[in-house]
């Protein structure tokens, strides 16, 4: 089985792979202070309450965008494993063609999420990410990974917002009964999700005018449902694609 490890500035996801089949899957919030032992007694945790062993796992893919982790990680791997993970990134085999002035500055989940698109769904395509950023990759009908967007993500515009605004409380992040709203948690809710889902509809149009083509756009992200349900170009999400990419890319340098 295959442990997939996604490192984001926000949230770690996990999954286990058995074969193709994605058996089990977790989020969990990052942490740059936790060590390689900490990291190894959580999943030990995780494995225990579904039922799995270390020892069911026989390879380990990893892709992270926050260097202070990938030593905790790997180290996890070793001690906890016995096993020394693939991590995603440069001299990694990934099968896409990597059209970007300096293609090591792209972060690995990026690439892996365009490599578990194109996949699956084919190309032309857009990925949307709703992570820490909103990113969005652009891959071509040869499945060349040519570039994309990134703007600030839900979570850090909000709280930035409520830490210069003192009187503005946090809210829930749902849909408001309507975008004119007669109170202040309607108004935020209305701004945020509204506001953010005009933001990924104008990018991905502005995308497709410069493709001259007619992308598929798929979401990932822990907000991507529910933007997707207000979006008038998403048209499929996908919670765990990073998980696959990783899961791809591993078997290209198995």
């Amino acid at each position: 089985m295959l442990l997939a490890i996604d490192a984001g500035n926000t949230n770690i996801v996990l999954g286990i792979y058995n074969g193709s089949s994605l058996i089990s899957q977790w989020r969990v919030s990052t942490d740059r202070q936790k060590t390689a032992d900490e990291y190894g007694i959580l999943l030990k945790n995780l494995f225990d309450f579904q039922g799995h062993k270390f020892s069911d796992i026989t390879a380990i893919a990893i892709a992270s965008v926050v260097p202070p982790l990938m030593t905790s990680l790997e180290k996890m791997s070793r001690n906890y494993f016995g096993l020394a993970p693939l991590i995603v990134g440069p001299g990694v085999k990934t099968g896409m063609p990597i059209k970007f002035d300096n293609p090591k500055e792209i972060g690995a989940d990026r690439i892996v999420n365009a490599v578990g698109a194109y996949e699956l769904y084919g190309g032309p395509l857009i990925v949307v990410d709703f992570g820490t950023a909103t990113t969005f990759d652009v891959v071509t009908k040869q499945g060349e990974y040519i570039g994309g967007a990134i703007a600030p993500g839900i979570g850090v515009s909000t709280e930035a917002l409520f830490a210069r605004a003192a009187k503005l409380p946090r809210v829930e992040l749902i849909k408001p009964p309507s975008v004119i709203s007669k109170n202040t948690v309607n108004g935020l809710q209305a701004g945020i999700i509204f506001g953010f889902t005009g933001q990924v509809d104008g990018i991905v149009k502005r995308i497709k005018n410069e493709l001259n083509e007619e992308p598929f756009v798929v979401a990932t992200g822990g907000l991507a449902e529910l933007i997707s349900q207000e979006s008038e170009t998403i048209q499929k999400v996908n919670s765990w694609l990073t998980l696959e990419g990783l899961r791809i890319i591993y078997l290209r340098n198995k």
